[in-house]
């Protein structure tokens, strides 16, 4: 079924319902015509200018209007296809939105592409108004940066992309299309991983990595040349970046998130034979997690919303309460989730209480951590700006935000590996708060995988 069919059968329903006069399209000008009786279809003698469409309310004659732009544009699948889709999603949802019935479903569409052709996300449009994406971001924000890195090993700044292309991660000159080799991938931390020499997923590792680690993090506090609990201005928020999944796979093998020193985390996260790298459970353009696959161990899953159902372990595994709710059978994510929630409410009680400068958070605007002015524990419109960000760090407290902000933003974190996830929480908490800031909650033993 096409949107150009939906978007019709959008305004059919619309005008005879909500308008009350059935509507018909047909071939001929004005090209709207009566549906007199009521067929659904432009019959030859209703196809005629006499018996033009004459009960437009704006809704549908908006609606007609984007149905007939796209109709007179037989190449807009060329041409601009992005744009055609959005304009007729736009209309059916507006026309939806006066029907009882909800109208056309439209809940297997999409408005915009998703994932590594997200044109209008942040990840490409970020640097419109610059005219350029810098050498330090367009490895992985660009169409030709991961190329043009693969080639030179390093980086240079590109023009803004839409998105990525096809071209991005396949050699278009080789008939067959193939992936660029990619055998190992270092990371910030200075760590060299691979999945496996053959492994197309290491072309994921490239940008999946963050941009910090516990390397990077100890090196500004050693520089800042200060105790653990002694405010530097030469200290600042070090961002781990967003969707750091492989770092978070490969746990302490990488170190991306905040390593406290003599203390053991678990290494890469062997899920099953058949799902242990990326593209075994995402979709590689979309990155859509093909939860079909999952069903097979994980009887709960029938949506893609149900993956933040799943329980880590099978059901005949011990079974453990991490977050010490009295409940060992919650979804993982949700157990995770309680020790966020904690290290967040031990980060703005040290701020107030330890540095003397409360501070706040907001998880869409950089750099998230900000001087919460009216002291009411939350970041506020006003507050939430680079002016305003927080500028009063400690070593305790740059290296909690850091690992607060690295679980938040792998919000796949439960699947990649979960209980690297709660480990690094956890020493943060107790470091943080004192072992009574832990007290119920439960770090996961540390897996040595073969």
């Amino acid at each position: 079924m096409t949107v150009h069919y939906l978007s019709e059968t959008s305004s059919q329903m619309y005008a005879d319902v909500v308008v009350g006069t059935p509507i018909v399209y047909g071939d001929g000008y004005l090209y709207f015509f009566t549906d007199t009786n009521g067929n659904g279809e432009a019959d030859e003698d209703e196809a005629s200018r006499n018996n033009a469409y004459a009960s437009f309310t704006p809704a549908p004659l908006e609606a007609a209007y984007n149905y007939q732009v796209s109709q007179e544009d037989p190449g807009g699948y060329a041409h601009n296809p992005r744009y055609h889709i959005q304009l007729l999603f736009d209309s059916i949802e507006a026309l939806n939105q006066e029907l009882s019935d909800g109208g056309v479903d439209m809940s297997g569409m999409a408005r915009d592409a998703s994932g590594h052709f997200a044109f209008n996300a942040d990840a490409f449009r970020h640097w419109d108004e610059d005219g350029e994406v810098s050498a330090s971001c367009s490895k992985c924000h660009t169409a030709e940066g991961l190329p043009f890195f693969l080639e030179h090993d390093t980086t240079i700044a590109f023009d803004p992309s839409n998105s990525m292309s096809c071209a991005t991660c396949h050699n278009t000159s080789n008939p067959e299309f193939a992936l660029y080799p990619v055998t190992e991938v270092g990371f910030p931390s200075g760590a060299v991983v691979s999945y496996g020499e053959e492994s197309g997923s290491n072309m994921c590792l490239n940008c999946h990595q963050g941009r910090e680690s516990t390397i990077s993090v100890n090196a500004a506090i050693a520089s800042a040349g200060v105790g653990d609990d002694e405010v530097s201005e030469a200290l600042t928020f070090r961002n781990p970046h967003y969707y750091s999944a492989g770092a978070s796979w490969f746990g302490t093998e990488v170190q991306g998130a905040y390593e406290y020193d003599g203390i053991d985390y678990n290494s890469a996260y062997e899920h099953t034979r058949r799902f242990n790298e990326c593209t075994d459970c995402h979709q590689p353009h979309e990155l859509e997690v093909q939860f079909g696959e999952c069903t097979e161990c994980h009887e709960e899953v029938e949506t893609a919303a149900d993956l933040a159902l799943i329980r880590a372990h099978p059901e005949d595994a011990e079974r453990f309460d991490y977050d010490g709710d009295g409940d060992d059978s919650e979804p993982i994510r949700d157990e995770i989730a309680t020790f966020e929630g904690l290290l967040l409410e031990l980060i703005l009680e040290y701020g107030n209480e330890t540095v003397g400068t409360p501070i706040a958070y907001d998880p869409v605007a950089y750099p998230y951590f900000f001087l919460d002015t009216n002291e009411n524990g939350i970041a506020d419109p006003d507050e939430a700006n680079f002016g305003n960000r927080y500028n009063q760090w400690t070593p305790s407290l740059l290296r909690a935000a850091y690992n607060y902000q690295y679980i938040a933003k792998d919000p796949g974190v439960y699947a990649h590996n979960a209980d690297y996830g709660m480990q690094v929480l956890y020493v943060s908490i107790v470091t943080l708060g004192g072992e009574e800031a832990a007290e119920g909650l439960f770090r996961p033993e540390i897996d040595y995988y073969e």
